[in-house]
């Protein structure tokens, strides 16, 4: 079959190749309805397909951006990405995301690969194990965002959440309660992963605030797959904790899970707030206390501050965006 091309548009809209190049475009100022109407005829009876690649060569853009998650199993990561999208989608910016898995060599193959396929800019979930390839970003004013993590003394323009003042109303909750021993598990710290690295942090210091002695056994750190026996750890203990703050949605359902095979009762054997407002704590039985986190505004600001850096606009920006988190007060304490 012969390939069509904005010639052929051209000769079947009665226009010029100039003038489809512009309606390709939505360059419309000077184009009159009757005019478009034409030219998308011609497109759609014969089939046009623009050639992308040859349009990004001569305008050098993509019009796409690269996101890199860290785990896209996580609601967070899901709701995220999903505004990511609708704002890039808004600005006329397509979107490839990949998923990293905490893995600084697969972070590094998606980084190279996405750079090497020309997208206009990059969102990371960064693992923090790259640094060698931020700074090269860095150095070639190469437009790149930081989401829900920051890199130790890499200046990234970052957007993450109050990760202590998460913990901090959690903490608080418990104690208002009447919550003496309470315990804080989160998936590894093993790469000091901003987010469990802060909460664990804001843990401890709103114990201190509440007179509340912080005990390092009640501090549990551990890869999803081994959560269940570091729960059956943490119960066992000469005085058990009363109350858990699960570090982010994938604990909270290793808990819940936990707390179904064991037949425990919430919240009169055991209570539980999770960091992550997951759509299934409302009508869980009981419903499940959480401490929500804006994950749309927090991804729309990701987006918007990529897609400045990629227009090259003269916009002051802050190394660290921060967003206030939100108690949602239900039936699990």
């Amino acid at each position: 079959m012969k390939k069509i091309t904005i010639a052929d548009v051209a000769k079947q809209a009665e226009v010029s190749k100039s003038t489809v190049s512009q309606y390709l475009n939505k360059r419309y100022d000077y184009m009159g309805e009757k005019t478009k109407k034409r030219i998308q005829e011609a497109i759609e009876e014969l089939g046009y397909q623009p050639n992308f690649v040859a349009r990004s060569l001569k305008q050098k853009s993509t019009k796409t951006i690269g996101v890199i998650v860290a785990n896209i199993l996580h609601n967070f990561t899901t709701e995220v990405t999903r505004a990511i999208e609708d704002a890039c989608h808004g600005a006329d910016f397509h979107t490839i995301i990949c998923n990293a898995d905490d893995d600084p060599v697969k972070e590094k193959h998606y980084i190279e690969m996405l750079r090497a396929k020309q997208v206009d800019g990059l969102i990371i979930f960064p693992t923090g194990d790259n640094r060698d390839l931020y700074q090269q970003m860095l150095d070639a004013s190469y437009p790149v965002v930081f989401l829900d993590r920051k890199v130790e003394e890499m200046p990234v323009t970052a957007v993450m959440l109050d990760n202590e003042r998460a913990a901090e109303l959690a903490v608080d909750h418990f104690a208002e309660k009447g919550y003496e021993r309470i315990s804080l598990m989160t998936t590894s710290i093993f790469n000091h992963v901003t987010p469990r690295m802060e909460r664990i942090e804001g843990y401890r210091s709103a114990l201190r605030k509440n007179g509340l002695a912080v005990e390092d056994e009640y501090i549990v750190s551990a890869d999803q797959d081994e959560m269940q026996e570091a729960l059956e750890k943490l119960l066992q203990v000469e005085q058990p904790p009363e109350a858990i703050l699960a570090g982010n949605d994938l604990v909270l359902i290793e808990v819940l899970k936990y707390v179904k095979h064991k037949g425990l009762r919430v919240p009169e054997d055991l209570a539980i707030i999770g960091i992550d407002d997951v759509s299934f704590a409302s009508f869980y039985t009981p419903s499940i206390t959480t401490v929500a986190q804006p994950t749309f505004k927090m991804g729309r600001m990701g987006a918007e501050l990529l897609l400045d850096k990629i227009d090259k606009k003269d916009k002051q920006m802050s190394p660290f965006y921060r967003f206030e988190p939100k108690l949602m007060v239900r039936d699990s304490v």
